[in-house]
């Protein structure tokens, strides 16, 4: 236990990935009052992806694990992602 590595994150970073998420995040509820037809959704998937790998790298130490975690979240992610991709396919193909 006391050969562990602790990395100290500062205050200012997570001050700055707080802003950020709130920038997002109310860039993202902006969005949504302008009618930009199937590509707002692909905007605000693409927003709320960036929002949760800031979560993951940051408030998660995600950054500071193991590369093989890292790989690991991007398998599931892109496991998620196919499940996703086929099931909307299948609902609009019927």
């Amino acid at each position: 236990m006391e050969n562990e590595k602790h990395d100290i994150i500062p205050y200012r970073t997570f001050l700055f990935v707080l802003a950020g998420l709130i920038l997002m995040t109310l860039t993202s509820v902006a969005l949504t009052q302008i009618y930009l037809g199937t590509l707002t959704i692909a905007i605000a998937l693409i927003i709320a992806s960036v929002k949760s790998s800031f979560v993951l790298r940051i408030f998660m130490h995600l950054k500071f694990e193991n590369k093989f975690f890292s790989r690991m979240f991007i398998a599931v992610a892109l496991l998620i992602c196919s499940v996703i991709t086929l099931t909307l396919l299948d609902y609009l193909f019927r």
